[in-house]
């Protein structure tokens, strides 16, 4: 007798400004497998999908939705509908191919064959974990500031809100030196070190649990050579004084996980602390920023 499909959930927010984007879409990566975002017309909102288990918990759902209406200002009504788990995973790995970013990197999924790649750093992800699968755009924009900055060989190196992994172990495996990747999530965490012991970066991608700056670890492996920070504008803003702090004479931010129409609020707070922009990388409407504090 066939096993009857997990019944999976997807659940939409239509209607977000430009600013609400980013807040949103952070709460729905705490509570689900997948998250996507979509331009409803040119110009107009945007609309927000993610799909999670039905069954899961949905007083998590609601307090993720309550916060982020907090703090955007923007409230946001959930729509939900079943969908079957087979045919969601079987589009999910169709849509998720081999990704070619810049001219030096290639996201592989697990369900390729792994083969020799000339002239490429391939990263290997699993598909369906979209937070930092290398598909969104602020991850894409992360990894081809870091393409250009890599000839530097930065030799302290932190990637402060990891999620995957994917930013530390693309400078792990082009440096070959120790990276260390935090996250305030548990499960991010876990899913950093096990994808850096797929990727053969058992021993230089090191893995740990932090709130920001104010881990004993994160304050004593520094100043840093390089700092990838893919978080949200406001609370790159907020930090800006400790990461300024926290980097070497000559060092590196790579900054993103904002808006094109925030960019402006976080160069702002950064340049208070001394730093200068050295690199803005648009991709669709999200951006980069490449700053270097003054040697």
């Amino acid at each position: 007798m066939k096993r009857r499909a997990e019944i999976l959930e997807t659940i939409t927010l239509s209607g977000l400004p430009d600013e609400a984007v980013p807040v949103y879409e952070a709460a729905l990566q705490s509570v689900a497998t997948s998250v996507g975002y979509f331009r409803e017309e040119p110009g107009e909102t945007w609309r927000l999908e993610a799909v999670r288990p039905q069954s899961a918990d949905q007083g998590a759902l609601t307090a993720a939705l309550a916060l982020a209406a907090l703090v955007s200002g923007h409230e946001a009504v959930a729509e939900h509908a079943p969908v079957e788990a087979e045919g969601w995973l079987a589009r999910t790995v169709q849509s998720f191919p081999e990704q070619p970013i810049g001219g030096r990197f290639l996201i592989r999924p697990t369900h390729v064959a792994n083969r020799r790649e000339y002239g490429r750093h391939v990263l290997v992800l699993d598909a369906g974990l979209a937070f930092g699968s290398g598909e969104h755009n602020s991850t894409r924009g992360c990894l081809m500031a870091f393409e250009g900055m890599a000839h530097r060989r930065p030799r302290r190196i932190l990637d402060l809100g990891c999620g995957s992994a994917i930013l530390a172990m693309a400078a792990a495996k082009w440096l070959h030196r120790p990276v260390l990747a935090t996250d305030i999530e548990p499960w991010s965490v876990r899913i950093a070190a096990q994808n850096g012991v797929m990727n053969g970066l058992r021993n230089i991608l090191r893995a740990r649990l932090a709130d920001g700056w104010r881990h004993h670890r994160v304050k004593t492996d520094g100043p840093y050579d390089l700092v990838f920070a893919n978080i949200l504008a406001r609370p790159l803003c907020a930090m800006a004084r400790d990461m300024a702090g926290a980097l070497a004479p000559g060092g590196t931010a790579i900054l993103a996980g904002l808006l094109g129409t925030q960019a402006r609020m976080v160069l702002a707070a950064h340049r208070r602390q001394g730093m200068v922009l050295e690199r803005r990388i648009d991709v669709g409407p999200w951006t980069t920023l490449v700053l270097r504090r003054r040697g």
